[in-house]
């Protein structure tokens, strides 16, 4: 019977699916298993379920003769050397689309939130802070009608992009290729990055890490974007330059931030982002509800579960492998 190995502790669904095929071994730990622990694992298994927090290099795959698929559960997979896996034949899935909808709900959450203080306010009333009503008390910026610049246009900034229209927002986006047709469904302007930054009361982050977009919140960035402007990640981590986010909010070059992810996460004990009350910081927890993370479940073993029969997986990434075993 093929052997899968699941780094973490996912919803029961995906697992049912699995044990219809495989035997399934789960690392019950809240932590990722360590990086020895999952060589170890790793050299009999046909399939391998990791996480983000997962790194799939080459060293591993060597140490995988018969390793067959590795089925993402998440639908970025910058964890995963892809090249290393498709130059060994082995399959790489992901689970895209997903968590679309409730990414942007979190977005969209952290949009409300920082601008109008919530979670500052709730650590005020908690402190005994609050005395009286008063008319210049956790004063926020207006989210209706208000200027939202999206940096990506792709599934998830798409979805912001509808929730922004029933707040009567003007949707500027920043993106690689143009949305003509987004552009008149929804009224959004395509604007250079430039513009983006100078216009917007509000930023919010899809775009995925690379090259080119590892820290492409910088300070000169920051320097460009209003002084009232709310900066939200819900992306990856490395796309803000967080010495440059810290020295930005801390001087109120930008009014604030609410941030789902981080560099690294979790952060360091030391990192001067939680002494500030202008920050939002979240445990990378955009696609966390039940529904989503159960159908992520349920994706992934689906994938692993294709591959362990011989078929084409639903989401797989390297199509390439799959051609070359199919001559």
């Amino acid at each position: 019977m093929p052997k899968v190995f699941v780094t973490r502790s996912i919803p029961e669904q995906g697992l049912d699916i699995l044990r219809t095929v495989a035997e399934v071994k789960v690392w019950e730990g809240e932590l990722p298993p360590p990086r020895h622990v999952l060589i170890q694992e790793v050299q009999d298994c046909d399939a391998l379920i990791p996480l983000l927090t997962d790194r799939i290099d080459g060293e591993l795959l060597d140490r995988a003769p018969g390793l067959k698929v590795v089925a993402n559960y998440a639908v970025g997979y910058d964890n995963i050397d892809v090249a290393s896996a498709t130059a060994r034949g082995v399959l790489v899935t992901n689970t895209p689309g997903v968590l679309t909808e409730t990414t942007a709900d979190l977005a969209f959450a952290l949009i409300l939130a920082a601008g109008r203080r919530v979670v500052e306010a709730d650590k005020f009333t908690r402190a005994g802070k609050w005395k009286t009503w008063g008319p210049t008390l956790l004063l926020g910026q207006d989210v209706y009608g208000a200027t939202l610049g999206l940096v990506g246009l792709g599934r998830i900034g798409t979805a912001v992009a509808r929730r922004a229209c029933g707040f009567n927002m003007k949707i500027l986006y920043y993106s690689r290729r143009r949305q003509e047709g987004l552009e008149k469904e929804l009224g959004v302007e395509y604007v250079s990055f430039a513009e983006l930054l100078r216009r917007s009361d509000f930023i919010s982050i899809h775009v995925p890490l690379s090259q080119e977009t590892h820290h492409l919140f910088d300070s000169a960035a920051f320097a460009q974007m209003k002084p009232t402007a709310v900066l939200v990640n819900t992306a990856r981590g490395p796309i803000v330059d967080e010495t440059a986010l810290y020295e930005a909010l801390k001087s109120g070059r930008i009014a604030a931030a609410g941030l789902d992810v981080m560099d690294p996460e979790p952060p360091c004990p030391d990192n001067p982002l939680l002494t500030l009350d202008n920050v939002i910081l979240l445990p990378h927890i955009g696609s966390a509800s039940v529904a989503t993370r159960t159908r992520m479940a349920t994706m992934a073993a689906e994938n692993g579960v294709a591959a362990l029969r011989g078929e084409l997986p639903p989401n797989l990434v390297n199509k390439e492998v799959w051609a070359i075993r199919r001559r």
